[in-house]
């Protein structure tokens, strides 16, 4: 079953989870996603590691590497795009 988890990250503290959930609710996280130009990434692994955080938590800091080059990939692609 899909699974999808959304952080938000303010620059200010460590992503936190804004939103998780497997089926129907894990297409419409991804569908809001896509609707407001949030880059998409999929990793199953970091999926199932994220979506046993509750909603509100900051990320473990166990995550904050593999967390960290998703978002500087995401800055560098929206930086290439015109």
């Amino acid at each position: 079953m899909q699974k999808a988890v959304a952080l938000k990250y303010d620059y200010r503290s460590a992503p936190t989870v804004t939103a998780k959930g497997s089926g129907l609710l894990a297409d419409k996280i991804m569908q809001v996603a896509k609707e407001n130009n949030v880059l998409l990434h999929q990793s199953p692994e970091l999926v199932e590691m994220l979506s046993t955080l509750d909603l509100g938590e900051e990320i473990p800091e166990a995550l904050y590497l593999a967390i960290a080059e998703i978002i500087a990939f995401a800055h560098s692609i929206k930086s290439h795009q015109w």
